[in-house]
């Protein structure tokens, strides 16, 4: 089972060490500071830090990868600079595990598929459109998924990822008639009554680089009816 090592209003740390944390981020945290001036997820890592070991001065923090605001789920962050490039070369070397679950309302018309499309992304409205063959400027994006729940309205998919787009498990479950509950962005009907959507970075698995130890950590899933349905 799961231990939380810290369950704060505003910080659930899934894992700890000398050199790495893991946090469950919430819907509505941005991982990095950006325009909207809001404070960032880092700096609530950096306060807990701070607090917890009783660091003056300034707390050193390595931003390792994102999610979308709108989504929760699994986020590491280095705590040392000698561990950063250590785990950004586990994400492009791609010897890191990550899946995901997403709720559907349209169910695929294929169980389980993978799905390859060319992602281009529009700055002006922070939106990738899928292609099905390269067009300039595109990014190959390759995912695979199953589904692994049916529920009374949705369907939940399993979704493990080859590669690392913007929005990309949105924009390809949108492009094949599945768009992800709450992401109107993507075309679903409504928005969630949190402003969230329902994609959570819910598993992930690598070495660690230093203690070379196989790191397997599952996110628990936002307290909600329906993601409660699903386990």
């Amino acid at each position: 089972m799961l231990k939380i090592l810290s369950n704060k209003s505003n910080l659930q740390v899934l894992y700890e060490d000398n050199h790495i944390i893991v946090v469950n981020k919430r819907a509505g945290d941005i991982v990095q500071g950006d325009k909207t001036g809001d404070k960032p997820l880092s700096d609530v890592v950096k306060e807990y830090i701070a607090e917890k070991y009783n660091k003056p001065g300034n707390v050193y923090l390595g931003t390792v990868h994102r999610l979308d605001r709108p989504t929760t789920g699994l986020v590491i962050f280095a705590k040392t600079s000698k561990v950063l490039p250590r785990l950004n070369k586990l994400f492009v070397s791609k010897n890191i595990s990550k899946t995901y679950w997403a709720l559907v309302k349209n169910q695929p018309e294929k169980e389980s598929d993978s799905l390859t499309h060319w992602l281009k992304k529009n700055p002006k409205n922070n939106k990738s459109k899928a292609h099905i063959n390269q067009v300039p400027d595109s990014k190959k994006a390759i995912l695979h998924y199953k589904t692994i729940k049916t529920l009374d309205n949705y369907f939940l998919l399993e979704v493990n990822l080859e590669t690392g787009r913007h929005h990309q498990i949105r924009v390809q479950l949108s492009n094949i008639g599945s768009p992800i509950k709450g992401d109107l962005k993507y075309g679903f009907d409504r928005s969630n009554k949190d402003a969230s959507i329902s994609l959570h970075a819910r598993n992930i698995k690598f070495v660690h680089p230093v203690s070379k130890i196989e790191l397997d950590i599952t996110a628990p899933l936002p307290k909600d009816a329906i993601w409660d349905a699903c386990l």
